[in-house]
């Protein structure tokens, strides 16, 4: 494969190839990670239009015509394989049997013809929106998963080898899977071309020439589509990262994964649609005058009105006001009758007698305090010191999910680090999002691996304050409120956290 495609004088357009039964007529793109040429061609015989994958080397080339050989081998198998979102494969050609396909030629795998348009004269006038990608990309993400369990590779991991079709759905054009491809390789191809779509870059490596490669971090990880384009959903982009990344802790594995995310979306999107606009009852057809708007009795009233309305809106607010500051500066405990005292159960092992809880001595203020996401994309992180600035009216949220955790993400959380170590009597989580469920646990580092954490105590927040009694344990540096799940539900998932007290324990 090092160098590209070998040169070929018969891939022109106009070349005939293929014993002189398809007549190329134009080249849609070029796979150099398999030498692969993809061409739009014609069938002389059956007089139609057809997708034509060739594969290209030196006969000489061992190597090559092994490579070649598997490529037609897996199309072969593929060619039972049938679904509205892969184009049907209709023959494989390799050298022999008294074949000629052309000089440099050592396969071919012939599909039928695309109608529509190339993926990437899609993406000339930039990104797509997100109901637009769902429903471009959710057809080739169900064959991908159709193909799968039935245990065949697409290789649908380059956007050449992807059409639009007329009716607006991405469709595998050009089947043949690299030699080496795995189903693996097919989740990140749709993780990529969900990138695609959201930004305008290619995030694998062996991308067009003139497409964009997306843009990495330090650490060589893609950058978010929502951090280039803060219009991209969060489940959107998080999926199309998380897809692109080898398999460990947070990577998507299937494709079902993905389809499951870009249905819901597509969903969402269709009953968004259907909210009509609100009709503007003062329009009379008028699109431009030089005349000064008529001022009748009927005018006076309507402004009179809506003077009035703003009046009492503004009143309440300042009365609403002035309830939150004099309930800020109160003493007063809440109507919801004190806090909710959760008592967490310890999870140390060996203990045969129940710790005894220790005294509690007062508040202490953690010296920092970051979100903990094992992602790489936590949630407003920026805010996270909200939750310890001992304002209540101010506060930390999770991002919205459309799926509970832990489809999107193991959980997520806020890790405190001390001054030094400290053991805590409990922590008081302040928090509106009934039903969170949290566990209170510590680490050896505000970067440890959430498996290399232990876990104090589990809670379940009620609206307001929820206290989590901790027993005995060794001082801690590092204390993490850890979410296990969400409030909400359905296709609305958040949570949010206003102030977290810690509170350090004396002498048991």
């Amino acid at each position: 494969m090092n160098g590209g495609p070998v040169q070929n004088t018969s891939l022109v357009p106009g070349g005939v190839i293929g014993d002189g039964r398809y007549r190329l007529l134009a080249r849609s793109g070029v796979d150099r990670r398999c030498d692969a040429e993809l061409w739009r061609a014609r069938d002389g015989q059956l007089n139609r239009d057809v997708a034509l994958t060739v594969l290209v080397g030196s006969p000489a080339d061992h190597a090559a015509v092994a490579r070649a050989k598997r490529t037609a081998e897996r199309a072969m198998h593929a060619s039972s394989f049938t679904h509205p979102g892969v184009a049907r494969v209709i023959d494989v050609l390799t050298p022999g049997a008294g074949v000629k396909l052309g000089e440099g030629i050592l396969g071919m795998v012939v599909a039928e013809w695309t109608q529509g348009s190339d993926l990437v004269d899609l993406l000339a006038d930039g990104p797509l929106p997100a109901g637009s990608t769902t429903r471009l990309l959710e057809p080739l993400g169900a064959a991908i998963e159709g193909a799968h369990h039935a245990g065949l590779v697409l290789g649908a991991d380059h956007p050449q080898r992807v059409r639009v079709t007329p009716d607006g759905r991405l469709r595998l054009a050009f089947p043949g899977p690299r030699p080496d491809a795995i189903a693996r390789d097919d989740v990140k191809g749709l993780g990529a071309l969900l990138y695609l779509l959201l930004t305008g870059r290619w995030a694998l490596p062996g991308g067009p020439p003139e497409v964009p490669a997306a843009p990495t971090g330090p650490d060589g990880s893609v950058i978010a589509p929502s951090a280039l384009h803060p219009q991209v959903p969060h489940e959107l982009s998080s999926v199309a990262v998380r897809s692109l990344e080898d398999a460990g802790v947070g990577g998507i594995r299937t494709s079902a994964a993905i389809l499951q995310v870009l249905e819901q979306i597509a969903e969402s999107e269709a009953q968004t649609a259907l909210i009509k606009p609100v009709p503007d009852d003062t329009d009379d057809g008028v699109v431009w005058t030089t005349q000064r708007p008529a001022r009748g009795k009927e005018h006076r009233r309507k402004l009179m009105i809506s003077v009035a309305v703003l009046a009492l809106a503004t009143l309440a607010v300042v009365v609403w006001l002035g309830v939150q500051i004099v309930s800020f500066f109160s003493d007063e405990p809440s109507k919801g009758g004190g806090p909710t005292v959760v008592v967490g159960q310890s999870e140390q092992p060996g203990r045969g007698e129940q710790a005894a809880e220790p005294t509690p001595l007062g508040p202490v203020q953690p010296a920092a305090v970051g979100v903990y996401d094992v992602t790489n994309r936590p949630d407003n992180a920026n805010r996270a010191n909200r939750a310890v600035d001992n304002n209540p009216t101010t506060s930390w949220q999770t991002d919205s999910y459309l799926q509970p955790l832990p489809a999107l993400k193991p959980g997520i959380g806020l890790m405190a680090s001390f001054a030094e170590p400290v053991r805590l009597a409990s922590v008081t989580v302040t928090s509106p999002s009934e039903g969170t469920v949290v566990e209170i646990r510590t680490a050896a580092a505000n970067d440890a691996p959430v498996e290399q954490t232990q876990v104090l105590a589990t809670a379940t927040l009620s609206a307001g304050q929820t206290q989590v009694q901790l027993g005995d344990y060794p001082p801690s540096q590092h204390v993490l409120v850890w979410i296990t799940k969400l409030a909400g539900g359905g296709r609305e998932n958040k949570s949010e956290i206003a102030e977290l007290v810690y509170t350090r324990a004396g002498e048991s």
